[in-house]
Formats: C-alpha cells, structure tokens, sequence
C-alpha cells in the first residue's frame, strides 16, 4: 500500500472562494488597471482559476475609511488553493488603491481541473469615474456647521424660482396680519 501512494500522490483539492476589495474612489484609470494586472498576474503563478468578475462600481460605504464615504467595489469568484489566498490578500494589501478587502470560501473539496471558465464572465469592465460624489455633504455639513447647498431644478411653471420668495413674502405678510389683529383686539378691550 506504500508504494501505491508514492507512485501517485494524493489529490490536492481546492476550494471556491469569493474576494470583494474596495478602491478609493477617485482612483486613476492606470491604478485600476494595475490592481487588475496584479490579481491577474497572482491567479497565473499560483495556479488559481478565475470564473467571474464583476465591478459593481461606485457605493456608499458603511462607515468611512479614512476621508472616504464611497468607494468603488470590484467583486471575483475564483478557485485556487489555499496558498493563493495569502498571496492575493497580501498584493492586495500593497497596493495603495484598495482600501479594503476580503474573501470568503464558498465550496470546498473543488476539483480545479473540472472548473470550467466562461469568457464573458471573467472580462475586466472599465470602471466609470463620474463625478456623483456632488451630492455627498461635506463633514462640516454633516456636523451641522455648515449650510448644505442643494440642486433646486427649476420648473417650467416656476423658471426663476420666484414662488420660493413669493411664499416667503406671504409668510412675512401673515406674521404682520396677525400683529395687526392683536392690535386691534387690544384696542377693542380698552
């Protein structure tokens, strides 16, 4: 029985990870692209599969990292063997555009060469850097030192914005109204 182990070695099983890591949202296309590269390049050295990509794109986060309230999330789906996690989670923890990360096994005991890869599901997308960080209060807005400027969308009844004035008038005008009616009861009591 010995032999028949040396002859053939032990299946190594892999497992089926997920990874979720969080780029900083003003993030230069050439970075984006270089943590692409590097989780690429971490997959072919150390045998791993990679069978989804997904960018889900700029999200408000749960708490801030740093100055940050959003960031941009890039989900993968692979299968590979434990060392490759170590390997991936510490280039990840390198490179100065992830701001966080982490990974969760899903399946274990994988058969890495039954894992089929799909091409459309492992494209890397381009991440949209729009500017939506506008309607973002800043920290003195938020700690109420600070007026909050908001978008008004004129209206095609209302093109300058002169009902907001209008109805501040008319609240000035019922404040004066009924100053007047004090008035005049005050008199009518005497």
């Amino acid at each position: 029985m010995a032999e028949r182990t040396l002859e053939q070695p032990a299946k190594r099983w892999a497992r089926s990870y997920e990874t979720i890591y969080i780029l900083r949202p003003d993030v230069d296309p050439d970075d984006v692209a270089k943590v692409a590269n590097r989780v690429k390049d971490v997959m072919d050295r150390m045998g791993g599969k990679l069978t989804k990509v997904d960018v889900w794109g700029k999200r408000r986060l749960a708490y801030n990292i740093g100055k940050f309230t959003r960031g941009i999330f890039v989900y993968l789906g692979y299968s590979a063997h434990g060392d490759l996690i170590a390997e991936l989670e510490r280039n990840l923890r390198l490179l100065e555009p992830v701001m966080r990360y982490q990974t969760i096994v899903l399946e274990e005991r994988v058969d890495l060469d039954a894992v089929e890869i799909e091409a459309a599901e492992v494209e890397w997308a381009e991440i949209e850097l729009d500017d939506d960080d506008d309607d973002e209060p800043t920290t003195a807005e938020r700690l109420g030192m600070a007026e909050r400027e908001e978008k008004v969308e004129a209206t095609s009844d209302d093109p300058e914005g002169e009902s907001e004035g209008a109805a501040d008038d008319g609240e000035d005008s019922s404040d004066s109204d009924e100053a007047d009616s004090d008035d005049s009861k005050s008199e009518e009591e005497e």
